[in-house]
């Protein structure tokens, strides 16, 4: 079926989904560029001396609520006091 004998309603849709996929192609170039920018960061950092591993955590915490990482902390504690480990 060539596109002239295609109904308008396939042609609209077919160039709605262009747009969708070329859109979500963008996005997924934005986001390239955002971690390659991260990267940079945790370079500089580290040669600035930084821990980036630690780094990491720290973002990964901040990211979290303030109860959960209590009570995964208090966890930690009693399973470290229960090893000899404190």
């Amino acid at each position: 079926m060539d596109d002239d004998h295609k109904p308008s309603s396939y042609r609209v849709t077919a160039d709605e989904l262009r747009q969708f996929i070329e859109r979500f192609e963008r996005l997924e170039a934005e986001k390239k560029d955002i971690a390659e920018q991260q990267k940079e960061v945790m370079a500089e950092a580290k040669s600035r001396g930084y821990d980036t591993k630690v780094m990491r955590k720290v973002i990964a915490l901040r990211k979290r609520d303030r109860d959960d990482i209590a009570e995964e902390e208090a966890v930690l504690e009693m399973y470290k006091e229960a090893l000899g480990m404190t």
